[in-house]
């Protein structure tokens, strides 16, 4: 079924970070969106490339070679094998495009680690 999606609704129904919600899926992807605030953990994604779209606010992902800002209307792919650690200073919003495979923790298992998401 098509339906328009409304951002701003969306990010509207929830308040919790780092856990990615679903809003959408194309063939075997999802579109994701989640809410960022502090210091996520160090991990890569060994078989999935990671896409990050900064709805709002400014995003920091750092590398262990480099750093890189994202601010609104900005965004990343991450290639898959690529270690990173998000940081969000005050609350960001941010899309996620990535297969359905993909573990919010990557390689890692934490509290934050999300296996089943919820849909919006």
């Amino acid at each position: 079924m098509m339906e328009k999606v409304n951002i701003e609704e969306k990010f509207s129904l929830f308040n919790d970070y780092w856990s990615p919600k679903i809003a959408g899926e194309i063939n075997d992807f999802q579109v994701k969106f989640v809410k960022l605030k502090d210091e996520f953990i160090w991990h890569m994604h060994e078989q999935e490339d990671e896409m990050f779209l900064i709805v709002k606010g400014k995003l920091l992902i750092k590398f262990r070679d480099k750093d890189v800002w994202l601010e609104e209307g900005e965004f990343l792919i991450i290639p898959k094998g690529v270690e990173h650690k998000p940081v969000a200073q005050e609350e960001v919003h941010a899309l996620l495009f990535e297969p359905k495979t993909t573990l919010n923790t990557g390689n890692q298992t934490s509290e934050k680690t999300r296996t089943n998401l919820q849909s919006l």
